[in-house]
Order: structure tokens, then sequence, then C-alpha cells
């Protein structure tokens, strides 16, 4: 099984490079020489990543079957929250996508329903902020844009 480990790992340095490169080639912002960007947090996720596939190919798991009972089916859920989380951020909006991924996410590990639902509205509106006015990136409001302050 660990050549599984080791063409996963090559497939996941080709992702990051490709993503390394596509955040790249994000505009530079008027002005330039600022030290955080629009492609500085793609760029570290794209480091983060060819690392972790380095040492997957180096040094990959010698028992990794695949996990086909709940584990197995809780990844999948995972992958189709997070990829319906990017798909839905731009029109509803950063708070509200965050608040239903983060809420799903947590429900599906165990937490009540509530309890779920208000971690993930608490974490959405706390990155909000901090992204907003900490690091003055503009993060989507969507539904919520009449919120918006000029």
């Amino acid at each position: 099984m660990t050549f599984n480990d080791r063409i996963f790992g090559v497939l996941l340095i080709v992702l990051a490079v490709a993503y390394g490169w596509a955040a790249s080639q994000f505009p530079v912002p008027f002005g330039g020489g600022e030290a955080v960007g629009p492609d500085t947090f793609p760029k570290l996720l794209a480091v983060v990543l060819a690392i972790s596939s380095l040492y997957l190919i180096v040094r990959p798991d010698p028992d990794n079957a695949w996990p086909w009972s709940r584990t197995g089916v809780e990844l999948i859920v995972a992958v189709v929250v997070l990829i319906l989380y990017a798909m839905l951020l731009q029109p509803l909006g950063f708070i509200i996508s965050t608040t239903l991924a983060v809420g799903t996410l947590c429900w599906r590990m165990g937490a009540p329903s509530v309890k779920a639902y208000v971690t993930g509205a608490v974490a959405g509106v706390i990155v909000y902020f901090l992204f907003s006015y900490g690091l003055d990136l503009a993060l989507p409001l969507g539904l919520l844009s009449f919120l918006e302050v000029n």
C-alpha cells in the first residue's frame, strides 16, 4: 500500500505547484509592496501542501486501508460540505457560508445541532471582522451586504 501513498503524494505536489503558480498570478494591489496581499494565504497553503506531500512520499503509511466505515462516509461528507462552501461563498457571503459549513462539520462530529451552528456563526463573524478590519482584506458579505458600512 505504500505505492498508493507515493502516487498520491506526487499528485498532491503537482496540485501544490499548480496552486502556488495560480496564486502568483493574482494582480498586485495598487501601490504594491504590501507584506500581506491576496496571494499570501494561497502561497502559504501551497508550501504546506508541498511539504506534507513530500512527507507522504518519503514516509508512506505501511497499513493504509481505506476506511469504508463511518469514518470514510464522514470524509466524503466533509469534502462535499467544503465544495458547497466554495460554491456558496460569493452568493451567500462569508458569514452565512461559514456558519453553514462549520456548523454542519461540527454537527457531523457529534456536537448538538444548536451548539454546532452557533459555533459556526461565531466563527464566521469573528473571522470576517479579523480579515476585514484587522488585515484589511475584503470578504464577500453576500446576502448580508445591507450591513456594509462605506
